[in-house]
């Protein structure tokens, strides 16, 4: 498919002298708008009263476009490594904003189907396309820190959340004055459908704005004093490329799919039942020694440790090598399930630590899994091979929740939970976990046979620059 001209990626190779530290910027740019995503519970309650629909029903909002970032993360990658940042940017502004702008008219006319249509499949679409836009172009700047580059961008994803959760808040206020959130109230419907009204058009901007400010490196572009001898002296790491068609055949593609499923199940089955978890591990009776406000501040913590472990554990990975860190993630979090299964009860401060851990590492294994790819399969397609792994998470945003929610349900009632009714679906989360480190172990380097032939052995000079690496 065809983009047009001010989009197209010859238009966009930067100049000599570019500063590279402009990209992360314009990456969050985009990823700080479609982190949105994690801030859907502060109206969730308000759709509910709106249509007059149960939590599953409004639920369904979410799980739509979650399932959607994957497939069109899957189905789209190709074209996004093909026609370039920008293309992909601009493209899941208009899909993401569509949705939003959609959403508001579902809402203000009290359509439901239309809020999944815009925010769940419109807006799904521009979240896959806006995840993996930046990323390919990230790693071709800084093939020195490539765990650094996209640590930074997709530390933005998971902080969305702390921008738009306020936000959101002072909005709903401002469109609904009866509204506290601090009180207990909750937002009119039309209150919300002004609320994503508002975000679409904020969100234009500033998604508009990353588009037209990234570049793409020059083929023969290096960083100073950058030698690429270095990168071939380490483990797993290929100075070869690998399209994205070729990749999926590989055990390696799968084994990292079955990596990234197990550690996205494990940190989203407690994200998703954060607050409540919380007052259940600390209640006597009927009763918890953990206040709600209490409990909004952990789920803010979680977001902070999300998004820090991002960055902090994609960049360290840089250092010690993509396996090893989830090494640490998968193995690491064992012991952290099992303390928290078991422990976890016996005072606050193990549980809210423990739990800020684990999920430092959910937000990590998404930040250093762009780089591993890159470690493994190269720099060509290497957006398109990201998009179709995220399908992992596509699948783990439906496992996780079905699992702790199905065994809770088993358990007892809402309100009435403890504990020990938590210790089934956390044990579960251990074995998947060890599922994952064992996965991890097996992969090794890709097969010569799996090898993008080199631009020397390809007969038209047409298709040498595609079959290059940026060194």
């Amino acid at each position: 498919m065809a983009v047009p001209s001010f989009l197209a990626r010859e238009r966009i190779v930067a100049r000599p002298g570019f500063n590279r530290w402009l990209i992360p910027p314009a990456a969050l740019a985009v990823h700080l708008c479609i982190g949105q995503a994690y801030a859907t519970s502060v109206y969730k309650t308000a759709l509910v009263e709106h249509f007059d629909a149960s939590l599953t029903a409004i639920g369904i909002i979410f799980s739509i476009a979650i399932v959607m970032l994957g497939l069109s993360a899957a189905v789209f990658g190709t074209w996004v490594d093909k026609n370039g940042p920008r293309a992909a940017m601009f493209t899941s502004a208009v899909f993401w904003v569509s949705g939003f702008l959609v959403g508001s008219l579902g809402i203000y006319t009290e359509q439901l189907w239309l809020l999944y249509f815009g925010y769940g499949f419109l807006g799904g679409i521009g979240l896959g396309i806006g995840y993996i836009s930046p990323v390919s172009t990230l790693i071709k700047w800084f093939p020195d820190r490539p765990g650094l580059a996209t640590g930074m961008a997709i530390m933005g994803f998971g902080g969305g959340a702390l921008i738009a959760s306020p936000l959101s808040r002072q909005l709903m206020n401002f469109y609904d004055p009866g509204y506290d959130g601090t009180a207990g109230t909750v937002p009119s419907g039309n209150s919300v459908a002004l609320l994503f009204l508002t975000l679409g058009l904020v969100y234009l901007v500033f998604m508009m704005f990353g588009a037209f400010i990234v570049r793409v490196p020059a083929a023969d572009w290096r960083p100073d004093g950058f030698d690429p001898s270095t990168v071939k002296a380490k483990s797993l790491v290929t100075t070869e490329n690998v399209s994205a068609n070729n990749a999926i055949k590989t055990p390696q593609f799968w084994l990292l799919w079955t990596v990234l499923f197990c550690n996205v199940t494990a940190g989203i089955g407690i994200l998703e039942q954060a607050a409540p978890m919380i007052q259940d591990f600390f209640r006597t009776g009927e009763t918890s020694t953990v206040l709600a406000a209490t409990a909004a501040g952990f789920v803010g913590l979680l977001s902070l440790f999300n998004m820090a472990g991002r960055f902090v554990w994609s960049s360290t990975s840089d250092y010690i090598g993509r396996k090893p860190i989830y090494m640490v993630y998968l193995g690491v979090g064992i012991v952290l399930y099992v303390i928290l299964a078991t422990l976890g009860s016996s005072a606050t401060w193990i549980f809210v630590i423990t739990a800020a851990i684990i999920i430092s590492f959910y937000g990590g294994g998404f930040a250093t899994v762009p780089a591993y790819l890159r470690d493994l399969f190269g720099t060509y397609q290497v957006g398109a091979i990201h998009g179709r792994l995220l399908t992992a998470w596509a699948a783990a945003g439906i496992a996780g929740p079905l699992i702790v929610n199905g065994v809770l349900d088993s358990r007892g009632t809402p309100g009435q939970l403890v504990a020990g009714d938590y210790r089934p679906a956390l044990f579960i989360m251990v074995g998947l976990l060890a599922v994952g480190f064992v996965a991890n172990l097996l992969i090794k380097p890709v097969a010569e046979k799996y090898f993008e032939p080199k631009p020397t052995d390809v007969p038209t000079a047409a298709a040498a620059p595609e079959r290059s690496t940026v060194r």
